[in-house]
Order: structure tokens, then sequence, then C-alpha cells
């Protein structure tokens, strides 16, 4: 059995996306936790299976190419099935004063940290990974009624291209409905 040690290209590329187009494609679907590994046994939806072991640092993204075959035009594609993440969005907060700034920033941490909600910080954004029923996150949100944020909900593999590495396993590794929520 193959070791996969590179991914060759992504169907998102122009030139993937031309090249396999007519191609049959063997999918291969991860979940959150192991979409953040370098290293994973993965089982295509063909029941085979191929070992990764890609260069520490390196994780895979949607649409990966892992093995490709021109001559039967046949390729493995990766596909990540990641939680949807609340994106709350602070930038109406630049121009306020900092006591003002302050106080909205301790009462988002207040209603994030009480629910035990991991969170990126990325400029003036906040993402938090739906770890909860959408209504809860939207319940949390609407009960704290923060003055001057925007949260709106992005399906997670829009927000992985603006995170680094430890980002994305901060948002998306071990994430599960179940492993944030609290309980009093």
């Amino acid at each position: 059995m193959e070791i996969i040690t590179e991914i060759l290209g992504n169907t998102h590329q122009p030139e993937w996306a031309e090249k396999l187009k007519d191609a049959h494609i063997e999918s291969i679907y991860l979940d959150q936790w192991t979409a953040q590994k370098s290293r994973f046994l993965a089982k295509s939806d063909h029941n085979r299976e191929f070992p990764i072991a890609l260069k520490r640092q390196s994780q895979v993204k949607d649409g990966d190419v892992i093995a490709y075959n021109p001559e039967t035009n046949e390729a493995v594609v990766i596909r990540l099935a990641l939680n949807p993440v609340l994106e709350i969005d602070l930038s109406r907060l630049e121009s306020e004063t900092p006591e003002k700034i302050i106080r909205i920033a301790v009462e988002l941490g207040h209603a994030i940290g009480n629910q035990h909600w991991p969170a990126v910080v990325k400029g003036t954004k906040v993402y938090v990974p739906l770890t909860v029923d959408k209504k809860v996150m939207l319940s949390v949100m609407e009960t704290h009624n923060i003055d001057d944020i925007v949260y709106t909900f992005h399906e997670g593999i829009e927000v992985i291209p603006y995170m680094a590495p430890h980002e994305i396993r901060r948002l998306f590794g071990g994430a599960s409905h179940q492993s944030h929520s609290h309980v009093h």
C-alpha cells in the first residue's frame, strides 16, 4: 500500500478542474478531527484505504487530489465535512471609544466563555465553531444582545482559507456538537 506524502493539486484550481471534469472521482470524506491532522488512514467511498503522511504542520483542504491516473482518467479527492462557524463582526467598533470597545469585548467574552465555546480572533472578526444546535447559539447571542456587533453563520469550509493551521485546529480539531457544550 502506497503512502500518500504530498498533494497533487486541488479541484478548485482551474487546471485540475479541467483535468478532472470527465474523470471518475473516488472521494474520501473526512470529519473535522481527521482533517486537521497531517498523518491518518483514510477510507474512500469505494472502501479503499489510503495511508496519508504529509509533512508536519501540513493539512488537507477540501478538493485536494491525492491520486490521479491520466491513463484511466481516475482520481482520488479529499472532501471535508466541517461544522458551520459563527462569525462575529466587530468592525463597527473600530471608531468607538476605548471604554466602549473594552465593555463590548468583555460582554462578548463572557457570552462565549460561559458556554465554553472555542474561538479564533482574526482582525475584527471572531469565529466560533458550531458545537451545539444553531438555535442555541443564536439564542445565546440574542439573549446577550451586545451592541454594535453583527453575527452570521458560514460553512466551515468557507473560513479555512483565512486561517493558519493552529487556528484551524482550534476551530475544528475535535469539535463536535457535544465536545464544548456547557451544562449548569
